[in-house]
């Protein structure tokens, strides 16, 4: 997905206890123990510079069904890895911090897609005016056919500011492309979603608001 190493999260991140499993979507099945109270993380950086515009607090989910070919986070495609962490405990982290630019990548952050939105809720509620980016396997198109049908996946595309999509393609693998590791990925400004399903393609890194 990015070219990023993470970082384990500390352990005020990791819950206990195994919270309950309320209104679990189709997604979140996948993953152990995941709900909208809790999410399954491979790590945090907390002042990345590399995952999008900004200094950025970045959250890398664990679990993703595209498992690409040379993917430079291979430890977390398991879906039974990482660790269980309490939203609301991150998103305490998060608002204490100076960070208003999130990004959420893994991992498949679609797979945790109702979590993730809470989240970004949470954090928006206590430090309003934060700009998220979301990284995906997915093509734009798919997501706008998934989210007529999942409520999680139609929540994370409504907190979004930018979506990156596209799978890693080994043989398209390039450092010209910025915050994507190869050509055939794009970004989007979805920040009219759902209001309006129209994208409008960033091409400049200028481009970003």
């Amino acid at each position: 997905m990015i070219n990023t190493k993470i970082q384990t999260a500390d352990s005020i991140l990791s819950p206990a206890k195994t919270p309950a499993h309320t209104n679990i979507t189709t997604e979140n099945l996948k993953i152990p123990g995941a709900s909208v109270t809790s999410i399954r993380l491979a790590g945090i950086i907390e002042d990345s510079v590399v995952d999008g515009p900004g200094v950025r607090f970045a959250i890398f989910v664990q679990g993703c069904p595209h498992r690409c070919d040379g993917c430079h986070n291979e430890n977390t495609h398991d879906f039974s890895g990482g660790f269980l962490t309490d939203i609301y405990k991150l998103s305490e982290k998060i608002i204490k911090s100076r960070i208003r630019k999130l990004t959420f990548s893994g991992g498949e952050p679609f797979s945790q897609a109702s979590g993730l939105a809470e989240l970004a809720r949470f954090v928006e509620s206590g430090k309003p005016g934060n700009q998220i980016i979301t990284y995906t396997g997915y093509l734009y198109e798919e997501l706008l056919i998934k989210a007529r049908t999942d409520s999680g996946v139609n929540e994370l595309l409504s907190v979004t500011n930018y979506l990156v999509d596209g799978k890693y393609e080994k043989n398209k693998k390039t450092t010209a492309c910025f915050y994507r590791g190869s050509a055939n990925q794009r970004i989007f400004d979805i920040t009219c979603y759902p209001n309006s399903v129209k994208a409008r393609l960033i091409e400049r890194e200028e481009d970003f608001r």
